[in-house]
């Protein structure tokens, strides 16, 4: 089973990501873009295995450059408590 296949583990898992990212000095602004990449990524190249990656997925392909900006820090926001540490 894939980390994918599950929100609240795919929640869980950016979350433990985020929080190493900021234990290794990573700023914020960096955080943001590599949020965007992997947005990016996984919108174009990996099939939505639930229903709010499916959404993720919609949103993603109908909004502009900036937009996906937003849409990816949001995310970041939402896993920011949700690591298992």
């Amino acid at each position: 089973m894939s980390v994918l296949d599950n929100w609240n583990e795919w929640k869980g898992f950016l979350g433990d990501r985020l929080d190493h990212a900021q234990n290794e000095g990573m700023n914020d602004q960096v955080i943001s873009n590599l949020a965007f990449e992997i947005g990016d990524y996984l919108a174009k190249q990996v099939e939505a295995k639930n229903p709010q990656e499916k959404v993720l997925a919609d949103l993603w392909s109908v909004a502009s450059e900036q937009e996906q900006h937003a849409i990816a820090n949001m995310m970041v926001k939402l896993v920011q408590d949700n690591g298992s540490n």
